[in-house]
């Protein structure tokens, strides 16, 4: 019995030292490789702008910020926040003394290219959920309201100011998804932007 035991002690040994040895010269491969995770290569950002549409064929100005992580200067990702700023006189409504709210909240991806250059691209994509409705001077106008998903592609160019901070400008254009408030359909919501801002962070 102790011979037994013995014997299957030193097979297991064995074994042991030659998967240890096909392990040393035959690491695993990995998708991301060996190497720890290192925050020596992300960054942060945060990025307020103005924007400048239509709504319904009237002039709307908006309020528009980013805020996001980067990784390598080119890829980076975070949420935003857009609310309309003016009172929009929506060309559809005929109800007196009302004007349309805009405002979207939602998520972004965006690629840089030419991260290093003094002056180069940005693509944003903007994914995110949208809300209109009708307000009046004095309070709310009791007319409901409508949500939407939104997509919104964009293009920026971006200048290198300082080490921490940059001014850009673009355009992006909003698709909105099925909806109906009152007089209102998508086409009437979606429609191309304009931006100029800033962008303000830690890029690297």
């Amino acid at each position: 019995m102790k011979q037994t035991i013995s014997t299957t002690l030193v097979c297991l040994a064995w074994c042991f030292t030659q998967v240890q040895a096909q392990n040393s010269s035959n690491p695993p491969r990995t998708l991301f490789g060996d190497k720890a995770f290192s925050t020596q290569h992300l960054g942060f950002f945060v990025a307020p702008s103005l924007g400048f549409t239509q709504l319904d064929g009237a002039a709307a100005s908006l309020l528009h910020v980013r805020g996001g992580v980067a990784l390598n200067r080119k890829f980076s990702v975070g949420g935003y926040y857009s609310k309309s700023m003016n009172d929009v006189r929506s060309k559809s409504e005929p109800t007196p003394g009302v004007y349309l709210d805009y405002r979207s909240i939602g998520g972004f991806v965006e690629y840089t290219a030419f991260a290093n250059r003094l002056v180069h691209l940005s693509f944003p994509l903007m994914l995110g959920w949208g809300e209109v409705e009708y307000d009046r001077e004095d309070g709310p106008a009791n007319l409901g309201e409508a949500n939407f998903f939104q997509v919104e592609p964009s293009a920026m160019l971006e200048l290198n100011l300082h080490k921490y901070v940059r001014v850009q400008g673009g355009a992006g254009y909003r698709f909105v998804g099925n909806m109906s408030y009152r007089n209102l359909t998508q086409s009437d919501i979606s429609g191309l932007t304009a931006y100029i801002g800033l962008k303000i962070g830690l890029f690297r």
